[in-house]
Parts: C-alpha cells; sequence; structure tokens
C-alpha cells in the first residue's frame, strides 16, 4: 500500500513538473511572438545581439540609425540577397537544400565549416537570441523564424534584417555602416559599395574603416558579378 501510494505521489510528480514546463515553453513562445507581432509594425530600439555585444564591452558606443526601406540602396538589398539569401523571396524561412548540402560538407570536413542560415533565420538570431551553439537554442531559433515568416511580410524582415545587422565593431545597421566606411547615406551606396559590405557581414569586425583584404575584395567582386548577371529577386 505504501508503494503504490509512493508510485502514485512520483507519478503526479512528473507530470505536475511536465506541465510546468510546458506551461513556462507556452509563455516564452508568446513573449516571443508578441514582440515580432509589435515589430511588424515599429521598430526594435535594440537586440538580443546589441546587448550581448555591450555586456562584453560596456564602453563600447554603438551606432545605429534607422533608415525605412526606400532609404536603402537597391544595390545593398540586392547584393545582401545575393550574398546571404539568393532564395530569400521563394522559402518560408528555411533553405531546405542549402542546409542538405551544408551538412554533407560538414561531414566530408569532419567539422563545422558551412551553415545555411537565410535572413530570416539571422534576424531571429539577431532579435532574440544569445551566441551560444546548442540544439535547444537551434530549435527556438526554429520557431521564432517560423513566427517571424507568418507574420511579417519579406520586405519587412529584410528591412529589419538590413538596420540590425552588424558592420563593424559597434557598427549596426545599414546606415551606420553606410557612414563608417564610405563616408555616405545607406541610400547612397553604390553597387560596388554594397557588394563589399554584403561580402563582410560573415565577419564584419575583422574590417576597420579603410581596411580590406584580397578575399574581402574578391568576395565583393564575385557578388557583384551575380548581381549583374542573375539580378536579384527582392521585395
Amino acid at each position: 500500500m505504501a508503494a503504490r501510494r509512493f508510485w502514485r505521489a512520483l507519478g503526479k510528480g512528473f507530470f505536475y513538473s511536465v506541465g510546468a514546463l510546458l506551461i513556462a515553453f507556452l509563455i516564452a513562445q508568446l513573449w516571443f511572438y508578441s514582440h515580432i507581432f509589435y515589430w511588424s509594425r515599429y521598430h526594435p530600439e535594440t537586440t538580443a545581439f546589441m546587448e550581448s555585444r555591450l555586456a562584453a564591452r560596456p564602453s563600447m558606443k554603438l551606432e545605429q540609425a534607422w533608415v525605412p526601406y526606400d532609404r536603402i540602396s537597391i544595390h545593398l538589398k540586392r547584393a545582401v540577397v545575393v550574398a546571404e539569401d539568393a532564395k530569400f523571396l521563394d522559402h518560408e524561412g528555411f533553405d531546405w537544400e542549402a542546409i542538405q548540402e551544408a551538412m554533407a560538407k560538414n561531414q566530408r570536413e569532419g567539422r563545422v565549416v558551412a551553415g545555411a542560415s537565410t535572413i530570416s533565420q539571422q534576424l531571429a538570431k539577431n532579435l532574440f537570441l544569445s551566441g551560444e551553439r546548442s540544439w535547444l537554442r537551434k530549435g527556438q531559433e526554429a520557431i521564432i523564424t517560423w513566427m517571424l515568416e507568418q507574420t511579417m511580410t519579406k520586405r519587412r524582415i529584410l528591412e529589419l534584417y538590413l538596420n540590425v545587422a552588424e558592420w563593424g565593431d559597434g557598427i549596426f545597421g545599414a546606415e551606420a555602416a553606410a557612414r563608417h566606411h564610405f563616408g555616405v547615406s545607406a541610400s547612397g551606396l553604390t553597387a560596388e559599395q554594397g557588394a563589399w559590405l554584403a561580402a563582410i557581414l560573415p565577419s564584419p569586425r575583422r574590417y576597420v574603416r579603410g581596411r580590406t583584404t584580397p578575399y574581402i575584395d574578391g568576395r565583393a567582386a564575385t557578388i557583384l558579378a551575380r548581381m549583374n548577371k542573375e539580378g536579384a529577386q527582392i521585395p
């Protein structure tokens, strides 16, 4: 009889714990979605990635100035889509073909050498998540990405991404990037300048103002050639 009561109590405790975790999970998702819904109309003042950079370097001054979609150079928009997510308009947040190719390449190399994050996935990370790598975080990233795609237009997703992406040490967004690296506004970027900014996106802090490398120049030339040859579908 005592054993039966013990197991019954243990079972209740297990189900209560699972229930509490499920409720906490749902509350967290509601928190994410409420922010996404709000940001579908209004601009975020900061992002989780910006806050993590400030936490790592409290003395650092962030440079960012929000600019609407129509005041960002079409050359930068096309360059970023070509470089980061060529199928941006065609997928619903995930490029499954690119994911399979990246997984195969990483398996061949025996280490992570390629990724397949779409612009929507990168925006999800920038807005909400830390830089840690774990399956739990990747799962949350996938959920947020799905929320973004269901709630926002492609135009809004790209607008947000271009305004919060990191383009240098403490440099965030297209306007700050254009002024920092080239001394022009985001609307005044040329095709060559847009291609160069797209080229440094994977490792922006390596490239201070006025500094480039043969690799980045070559990558920028490749992006520019793809822009001219293939074009880039943008919202």
